[in-house]
């Protein structure tokens, strides 16, 4: 059967089919299967590629001749550069696992603003009650008098629980400062993290995971006294007799003890142990204009060294590997945006705001998203736009027809 068409008639039903074409072409199907974008020089070139941080083992987006990841044994890892925040590997990155003292990370970059360290304060028995057998202690004592800055060196360079506690006391007490720890994770957009010991020691239920911690250790380096004190490998902390002794950074990567080669270019950031956590180690390494961060937990193999060797390895991979793969999440995906304007004058639509790993959201518009992290927003507008071309095409054929009732089959 053939049906004639005025030209007006027709023209308005190719634009509808064009914009058709249009809505359901390449674009579509990326957007409804969660692929890629379209490739170089295309309309979506420069589109937001789909996070992989929330898959499990090793995500990686090489480029043609890019160096393959290390094989470590971590039970998690990550690998991000610290100025963009861009993720360049991981493995697990969003596992839960406990932190050991790693967690300093966290309570440094919520009680260091809060603590000047030229503040002297007397030490109290009560003050240093509670704290968890087999602690690493820097040696703090009832009754001596030290400065702040005493106590952040003993805590970033000797792991000091005792350094901890009398700091967390200043700070409004231990449940106070666990949970502005927890307010704090929050904020930087670390959902992983679960705060019970402010100083990291084994407790049930707390966990954070590689996502976090270098998400706190980038914070951190963006505060001077955070990055001196990490970056500090050797201090004199005051003695029980008035006098001062020597400590040493137990980051091996730093200082270079026990046998581990420093890192060239380290500038801290913190390591851990606990039996139940195993080696954790949050680092960070300066190579020309480029600063990485790594995150390694609990290494399966090889040791108690391991954490150190298998940072070295993903650091030389990070270095080597920077420019010539595509980021595979963001530590800016999660952080919590700003808080609203004023809203827009009547008739405006509100601009985007930061998304999940990376995405945009209009608010006030619910992004839906899927187990990756990746939204389907974009699938559903345009499945909408899909219907709304189709209905408009079969409504003017319908009106068409009905203006020609004349018109006949041959």
């Amino acid at each position: 059967m053939i049906i004639g068409f005025s030209s007006r008639a027709a023209s308005s039903a190719c634009a509808l089919c064009a914009a058709g074409v249009l809505v359901l072409g390449p674009a579509a199907p990326a957007a409804l299967a969660g692929a890629d974008p379209a490739p170089a020089g295309g309309a979506r070139a420069t589109a937001p590629r789909p996070a992989l941080l929330y898959r499990s083992g090793t995500q990686v987006r090489p480029r043609p001749g890019a160096p393959g990841v290390p094989d470590v044994s971590a039970l998690s890892w990550l690998v991000a550069d610290a100025d963009t925040g861009e993720v360049l590997a991981a493995s697990n990155a969003h596992r839960r696992l406990p932190p050991a003292s790693t967690l300093k990370t966290l309570f440094a970059l919520t009680v260091l603003p809060v603590l000047p360290g030229d503040i002297r304060h007397r030490v109290t028995e009560e003050e240093l009650s509670g704290i968890g057998a087999g602690s690493s202690l820097v040696g703090v004592v009832e009754g001596r008098s030290y400065q702040v800055s005493d106590l952040w060196r003993g805590v970033f360079l000797n792991s000091g629980n005792d350094a901890v506690h009398v700091l967390a006391a200043l700070n409004g007490g231990w449940r106070t400062t666990a949970a502005r720890m927890q307010a704090t994770a929050r904020s930087l957009g670390a959902l992983d993290t679960h705060v019970l010991s402010p100083d990291g020691y084994d407790a049930p239920g707390q966990v954070s995971s590689a996502y976090d911690l270098a998400v706190f250790g980038r914070a951190g380096l963006r505060n001077p006294d955070f990055a001196r004190y990490c970056a500090t490998v050797e201090a004199r902390f005051p003695a029980r007799d008035g006098g001062t002794y020597g400590i040493v950074n137990t980051n091996r990567l730093l200082s270079g003890t026990n046998g581990v080669a420093p890192y060239p270019g380290l500038i801290g950031i913190k390591n851990g142990y606990t039996s139940n956590a195993g080696n954790t180690l949050v680092a960070a390494a300066r190579r020309g204009d480029r600063t990485l961060l790594v995150t390694v937990l609990n290494p399966q193999a090889g040791g108690g060294l391991r954490v150190y060797e298998e940072a070295r390895e993903l650091l030389d991979w990070g270095f080597g590997a920077a420019g010539r793969v595509d980021p595979v999440g963001s530590l800016d995906a999660l952080r919590t945006p700003p808080k609203p304007r004023p809203g827009p004058a009547p008739g405006l639509r509100p601009g985007p705001r930061p998304g999940p790993e990376g995405t945009s959201m209009v608010a006030p518009t619910t992004l839906a998203v899927d187990d990756d992290g990746s939204p389907w927003s974009d699938a559903a507008a345009i499945a909408g736009a899909a219907v709304l071309g189709g209905v408009g095409v079969a409504l003017l054929l319908r009106l068409v027809g009905r203006r020609r009732p004349g018109g006949r089959g041959r």
